[in-house]
């Protein structure tokens, strides 16, 4: 598995991910088609200009253009954020957030991606505690985090597209871990 930053021909991909309903059936269901390709653009430049780390999964010996899905890491103000993992006034955090497409389910590549993530993210300094928010009932990537070493604080509702959701917060220090070495 590898990792390299979305190009403006993943717009398929992003389709796939964020317009299927059972993609995006713990997120409050698909997204409308329109506006995707203006997601990747603005995504493209995003990590162009390294504000955040928008990676496409590209699984071992696949054909050129194919990936498993993504992994990306963005900072964000959160008006929720107190105390733990809350950097500066007005409640700054870095989100790690992850999918992977259903015929590259099961394979721990959403695992090693974020793994890796992670390790870039310890590597680089900037980032801080990295938090995460699954749905709560998204076993899956719940389990990536408690395998991952990540430290759950609680239960909350979050806003994902303008759409409420009930989640598990996550929180990891950017930095070696139990399954990180």
């Amino acid at each position: 598995m590898r990792l390299r930053n979305v190009e403006p021909g993943d717009v398929g991909a992003y389709v796939r991910m964020r317009c299927d309903p059972v993609m995006m059936a713990e997120l409050g269901g698909p997204l409308p088609e329109e506006g995707i390709a203006d997601k990747v653009r603005r995504d493209v430049l995003d990590a162009a200009a390294d504000r955040s780390w928008i990676k496409m999964i590209v699984p071992d010996g696949a054909a050129p253009g194919v990936v498993a899905g993504s992994v990306a890491l963005w900072s964000h103000g959160d008006e929720d954020a107190e105390g733990e993992g809350a950097e500066g006034e007005g409640g700054v955090i870095s989100e790690i957030g992850w999918m992977v497409l259903p015929e590259f389910q099961g394979r721990g590549l959403g695992k090693a991606a974020v793994r890796e993530v992670l390790d870039l993210a310890a590597r680089d300094g900037r980032w801080g505690p990295v938090h995460a928010f699954p749905g709560t009932t998204n076993g899956p990537s719940n389990g990536i985090c408690r395998a991952l070493g990540f430290r759950r604080v609680g239960e909350r509702e979050v806003e994902f597209v303008g759409r409420p959701l009930r989640v598990n917060h996550w929180i990891a220090d950017a930095g070696p871990g139990p399954d990180r070495p």
